[in-house]
């Protein structure tokens, strides 16, 4: 019934290959009073028939279709809301669809049956998950979504006493919301995705949540807090944390890279992940003093990397690039004015544009990986032969400007230096 599958880094199967099956039996009758002979009056002949479908069946393959076929020879029998809440329930156990219009027809009768709208819900998710068209998944989500409401907004039935209405809440309360949050987690609705995983969570009996089908929805709830927009990392982290590290062996390796991806994301590293893991197979929801550790920010790792460089210019070329694009314009101008003027080679840079006056190269790995240019040569002299983008060239120019957002670091006097011929090798002496 649960919505399942994230592509890449984000995914992770569902716990289970089909909705598990709803343990109906106890609670099926409960809305609808047992026909007997001191209860109801009923002509012989017509007992006759109820009893054969309802005592002398032995399967609900064989009670289903027996009572149905009551209710075409007495359809207006007394008992009629009791019968089709026993066919509901027979047909839940083999047959979804037609348990759906059992429900349909319970609800006709009885607004507030809810055995009925977990049949409704739970199978119109299920039914839903199995589409391949996306509009038509969608439409089945959002059925099983509208009927979950209306679960969770109906009232307690006269004829139903107050322990067997607490019961069938205490049963459905989660189902219902599990509904509404697949179906708010498929249309991206981040928010309301938290608001129901969390309520669903919260109505789970303690002894339940560690189980494999509340771990699926604590780890649903943990890829809400990753849709967010911003993304929190945080709860990310501690959801899908708890679900990995509480779920069967088989499903770990499903689970665990969202867990780490949002902790690393954070934090910038794996170091003191130990923790996380602690304080969420413990709680159901993150602790009142649980945090973690944000990453320095690229503002914070310049203002360091200054403090800590008595000299600026024995600085990698790679710092001095990251200072210029990140630093405070103060703190890159106190960079560049270490090379500005001077001349420097760089090699293997990769083309990015070209022309006889001008080439345009990525120098850093992050101007490489997203083939846009990071310095511009100004070439001395026109050149004779134009390098094709995306070859690489080693180049050597003068530091002349910058410009910080986004980072433009401009040479004068840009030459292509020249290939070294490889080193000649000593002829070899053979010895007799």
């Amino acid at each position: 019934m649960k919505k399942a599958a994230i592509a890449s880094l984000l995914a992770a199967s569902s716990f289970t290959a089909a909705p598990a099956m709803l343990s109906l039996s106890g609670l099926a009758l409960a809305q609808a009073p047992a026909a007997s002979g001191s209860q109801i009056q009923m002509d012989p002949a017509e007992f006759t028939d109820y009893d054969n479908a309802v005592n002398k069946q032995t399967t609900p393959q064989t009670q289903a279709p027996a009572l149905e076929a009551y209710l075409v020879k007495y359809p207006k029998s007394a008992v009629k809301a009791d019968v089709l809440s026993r066919i509901m329930i027979d047909y839940s156990s083999f047959d979804h669809a037609k348990a759906i219009d059992a429900a349909d027809k319970v609800l006709q009768l009885s607004p507030d049956n809810l055995q009925a709208y977990v049949i409704e819900v739970a199978y119109r998710s299920e039914a839903a998950q199995a589409q391949t068209d996306a509009a038509a998944k969608q439409s089945g989500l959002d059925a099983s979504a509208s009927y979950a409401q209306k679960g969770l907004a109906a009232a307690k039935p006269a004829s139903m006493s107050d322990a067997d209405y607490q019961k069938l809440k205490d049963y459905s309360t989660p189902i219902f919301y599990g509904a509404e949050a697949s179906d708010d987690l498929a249309k991206k609705d981040s928010a309301g995705a938290i608001t129901a995983y969390k309520a669903e969570l919260a109505a789970e009996p303690p002894a339940t949540t560690t189980q494999p089908a509340a771990l699926q929805e604590t780890y649903y709830l943990g890829q809400a807090y990753y849709q967010s927009t911003p993304p929190d990392y945080v709860n990310c982290t501690f959801y899908t944390t708890r679900a990995a590290s509480l779920a069967p062996d088989q499903f770990k390796p499903q689970l665990q890279p969202l867990a780490n991806y949002c902790y690393k994301k954070y934090h910038g590293s794996m170091d003191g992940y130990d923790a996380v893991v602690t304080a969420a197979k413990a709680n159901l929801n993150p602790p009142a003093d649980f945090k973690i550790v944000p990453a320095p920010t690229d503002e914070d790792i310049v203002k360091k990397t200054i403090a800590e460089t008595p000299d600026l210019a024995t600085l990698a070329l790679s710092d001095k690039e990251f200072i210029l694009q990140h630093g405070s314009p103060d703190d890159a101008d106190k960079v560049f004015a270490t090379v500005k003027g001077k001349s420097f080679e760089i090699p293997d840079a990769t083309v990015i544009a070209a022309t006889a006056d001008q080439l345009q190269v990525a120098v850093s790995d992050d101007a490489v990986q997203s083939k846009t240019a990071d310095f511009t040569y100004a070439m001395k002299t026109p050149l004779k032969t134009v390098p094709t983008v995306g070859s690489k060239v080693t180049l050597t120019g003068t530091y002349a400007s910058y410009t910080q957002k986004p980072l433009m670091i401009t040479m004068s006097d840009g030459e292509i230096a020249a290939k070294k011929a490889p080193a000649r090798k000593a002829p070899v002496r053979r010895t007799h």
